[in-house]
């Protein structure tokens, strides 16, 4: 897949004539430039649940949000920004270019990515290595409330790219739970935005909790496991979630030192 001008035609006739077999040497030049960044968007239905009078989050704005940090970031940083998702269920790349990230009608998309999105996006990358060197940021925009592919992950950081989840759930309702036994909630399908009244027992609130917060648990545990320091979003506001990247940064610099 190396490109045919990148070949070292001189070294390659050296080295084949040492081996006596035909051996290619391809020229990799390294500029002292920013390095590239790819956001890979979640568009899963459980992504397209608003905010509401018992609901802080809502994640349609928090995908814009952190699209618009990030691609505003990368712009300081004259990085090349790409974007990929599954939003129709067939994937949608656009390679890493030098326009904004969140350019006119790119998020006029529904959310009907299927349940394995991520895996696919990052297959998706995996696809076009040309296009992201290594060193490349991929921003992974999801929920995680479909579980992570780890050996996805793990192929994926082969390629040498700085991976890094962005988690992006409701404090009150995905990373935990409210004490909400015995009393009715509406919960909002969110395939169709219907609202369906909920009757949940004491039992069943605290089943959910210790559900929510140990699925948490371990999401955190599983990136740190490959070296991952994921980015926890909480809300869509934009200084809130600066101050979630800045945090992110802090803990990155933080884990790399003790590696190190």
């Amino acid at each position: 897949g190396d490109d045919v001008a990148w070949m070292d035609w001189w070294s390659s006739a050296k080295l084949s004539a040492a081996r006596l077999v035909d051996d290619f040497s391809v020229r990799e030049r390294f500029a002292d430039e920013a390095p590239r960044v790819v956001v890979l968007c979640d568009r899963r239905p459980s992504m397209s649940i608003p905010s509401s009078l018992l609901r802080k989050l809502d994640k349609p704005r928090a995908l814009l949000t952190a699209l618009e940090l990030i691609g505003a970031s990368a712009h300081a940083a004259r990085s090349l920004t790409g974007y990929v998702d599954h939003a129709y269920g067939e994937a949608y790349w656009r390679p890493p270019r030098s326009e904004r990230l969140a350019e006119p009608g790119t998020f006029d998309r529904p959310f009907h990515a299927p349940a394995d999105t991520v895996t696919r996006g990052l297959g998706v990358l995996g696809e076009h290595r040309r296009d992201l060197p290594t060193q490349a940021f991929v921003f992974v925009l999801s929920d995680f409330i479909e579980p992570p592919d780890m050996d996805a992950w793990q192929r994926a950081l082969e390629h040498m790219w700085e991976l890094v989840p962005v988690v992006i759930q409701d404090p009150m309702w995905e990373r935990s739970f409210p004490d909400v036994g015995g009393v009715t909630v509406g919960y909002a399908e969110p395939q169709t935005g219907r609202v369906v009244p909920i009757h949940l027992t004491r039992r069943e609130a605290r089943r959910l909790r210790d559900e929510h917060e140990g699925r948490h648990e371990r999401l955190v545990r599983d990136f740190r496991s490959l070296g991952i320091e994921p980015v926890a979003v909480h809300s869509h506001d934009y200084v809130d979630m600066l101050a979630a990247f800045l945090r992110w940064a802090d803990l990155r610099q933080m884990w790399r030192g003790a590696v190190a």
